[in-house]
């Protein structure tokens, strides 16, 4: 397979497990309320930017827990910029002052994210604690008042899907540069509330068709994040057809153009899909990027099984792995929450 195929254009870099919120729907279990000993050091961060920037030009995604956490995060951030990299920020917001945020732009900030999980402070904070709305929407004015770019993550569920319009509108008038509606992925807290937090198949499906339309509309950008089979919804509506021409991946692209490093230097392929690729402690990120047998599995839609393997969009969507592996403990399996079936057509 050609390195054009997957070449890496972004990284997700959790630079510490700690964090200030307990948020109920968490990839992580283990939050900590201060940094751990066995994250990455300054230096071993420096390392793995500079060998990003060897391998060319990929974004560098700064999360956590809460990236605001380090006390190096702003010299990272320096570092990046100056080692070529595109800089962004994910964070939950509420820690964000006048000061943070001066200091968010000045080290190369150009794009962050702020995450709001319901469209009413009452629905967000019974997911991110009391007073967390607007402590989020605040450390986003605080960003934006400053030219940053922040973009707004929105985790649909059971519990907020009625409120997706509403979030769209408010995202809207907030000088949001996106929003990004994630499907619920059950991993780490996700998993306990899966059962009944999740939405069926045929909800996914109905929501999806309602992103395309309205992404269609404008005037903001809207995006589904972890809901690959968007991309056929999308080829239906374009193309009008039962099949898609695509010969790249525009769906699930972990472990093809993006990846997720932890804490401690594991490399998995995106940040809900447990199963490491490697270590950057041990090798090189180059070595794994290229050389990994599981990234070299998702990178092959040929390989995929179930209705996934079956159907005629999985070069375009690839279904989420994820949830694929949440369901069945395997990385190839079918995407349990598409509603598609390729015998029909």
């Amino acid at each position: 397979m050609s390195s054009l195929t997957h070449s890496l254009r972004r990284v997700y870099w959790e630079t510490t497990a700690g964090c200030n919120l307990r948020c109920i729907h968490c990839r992580r279990t283990d939050i900590l309320t201060k940094g751990s000993p066995d994250e990455l050091t300054t230096q071993e961060g420096k390392n793995l930017i500079d060998q990003l920037a060897a391998m060319g030009k990929p974004v560098l995604i700064f999360s956590g827990g809460e990236p605001l956490f380090r006390r190096d995060i702003f010299e990272l951030c320096s570092y990046t910029r100056n080692a070529g990299l595109p800089v962004a920020l994910s964070t939950n917001g509420t820690l964000v002052d006048a000061a943070r945020a001066a200091k968010i732009k000045e080290s190369g900030v150009y794009y962050a994210s702020i995450s709001l999980d319901g469209a009413r402070p009452a629905t967000h904070d019974q997911f991110r604690g009391k007073g967390n709305y607007e402590r989020a929407i605040l450390g986003m004015m605080h960003m934006t008042n400053l030219g940053v770019k922040v973009q707004i993550n929105f985790t649909v569920t059971k519990q907020n899907v009625e409120q997706v319009p509403e979030m769209y509108q408010l995202a809207h008038s907030l000088g949001a540069a996106a929003l990004y509606l994630f499907l619920l992925v059950p991993v780490g807290c996700g998993v306990q509330i899966a059962d009944s937090q999740m939405l069926s198949a045929g909800e996914v499906e109905t929501w999806l068709r309602w992103v395309f339309k309205k992404d269609q509309e404008g005037p903001l950008a809207i995006k589904a994040i972890c809901a690959p089979h968007y991309f056929r919804i999308e080829a239906q509506y374009l193309n009008g057809s039962s099949s898609s021409r695509e010969a790249s991946r525009k769906g699930c692209l972990a472990g093809i153009h993006m990846c997720f490093v932890s804490h401690k230097g594991d490399v998995f392929p995106c940040g809900y899909l447990p199963v490491a690729a490697g270590n950057v402690k041990l090798e090189p990120f180059k070595k794994i990027w290229e050389s990994s047998p599981l990234l070299g599995q998702l990178r092959d839609a040929e390989m995929l099984t179930g209705r996934c393997g079956a159907c005629s969009f999985k070069t375009v969507c690839g279904g989420c792995r994820a949830r694929a592996y949440y369901a069945h403990q395997s990385v190839l399996a079918e995407e349990p929450y598409c509603a598609y079936q390729p015998s029909a057509g």
